[in-house]
């Protein structure tokens, strides 16, 4: 399994095409860029001349959102071997996926379903993982989701399963702070105790994003992971609190609907940029 160099321990961005003339005018005050691998899996044209082009000057992170890491199917092979081919090119420091699943027999559901937590799912995804991690011959991390609703079935909480994934697979975690406060506050949970109970040491990165409200049936609020805001103020908080037990570690602003211009974009990675600076000196202290 390749041992590759670990991300900066500096904030990044998700990197948007829209994006790359004002990035490649200058160098940027960034750490890493990531894509979405299913973005790149084209033989090559304009998305991969610009991709060539920022690797030479930046650190690469590749996030999966199509493997269906979660599914109690078989994973696809030929999504798997694309994949390889993407990773094998650029070399990228981290590849991660969702603990999510998306597609049903030959269906892609072009979203980010949540699985139950139980022996049997926990079971499947350990094998999946380990599929993976096999065929790229790299670690991968493996992302908490964002969820909306709570099997009656688990029998397990989301921080256990994720920790015995990490053990028994040998993988990492992406730890999605946006992801805790949607989830704690949709389930009506305290996102501080999740983070108390997280498995921090096998974190590799972290990711910041906005959300967006709405309210249910019941007139209750609900958190909807849209990624198409700036980060709100109690998940930098949240953030924050985590840097300070843990120290730096690489963190990804996420935007990808409603995307700003650069400027905005980048004025988010140079606030994360900030935490990481203030909290990781608490941290030393």
């Amino acid at each position: 399994m390749i041992d590759a160099p670990s991300l900066p321990l500096r904030a990044g961005v998700g990197f948007k095409p829209e994006h790359f003339a004002a990035i490649d005018a200058a160098r940027q005050p960034v750490g890493f860029f990531e894509i979405h691998a299913e973005n790149y899996m084209g033989a090559g044209g304009p998305p991969h001349a610009m991709l060539k082009r920022l690797r030479e000057d930046y650190a690469l992170s590749i996030h999966g959102v199509g493997l269906s890491i979660g599914s109690m199917q078989a994973l696809d092979r030929n999504h798997l071997a694309r994949l390889k081919s993407l990773c094998d090119r650029y070399e990228p420091r981290s590849f991660s996926e969702h603990l999510a699943w998306s597609s049903h027999d030959n269906v892609f559901l072009n979203d980010l379903l949540p699985l139950p937590y139980t022996q049997a799912t926990l079971t499947r995804v350990v094998e999946h993982v380990d599929e993976v991690q096999s065929f790229l011959g790299r670690r991968m991390l493996l992302e908490n989701p964002s969820t909306y609703l709570i099997f009656e079935e688990s029998t397990m909480a989301e921080v256990d399963f994720l920790r015995e994934v990490a053990r028994r697979a040998g993988c990492g975690l992406l730890l999605d702070v946006n992801n805790v406060f949607v989830s704690a506050t949709n389930h009506r949970l305290e996102a501080r105790d999740y983070l108390a109970s997280f498995p921090l040491n096998r974190v590799g990165e972290i990711h910041l994003s906005g959300h967006a409200a709405t309210t249910d049936e019941t007139g209750a609020t609900l958190l909807i992971d849209a990624h198409d805001s700036p980060v709100a103020d109690p998940v930098w908080a949240l953030y924050e609190e985590v840097i300070e037990r843990i120290g730096r570690v690489a963190s990804l602003v996420e935007w990808d609907n409603d995307v700003p211009d650069w400027p905005v974009f980048r004025l988010e990675a140079e606030a994360a940029e900030t935490v990481l600076d203030r909290a990781s000196r608490k941290a030393a202290a």
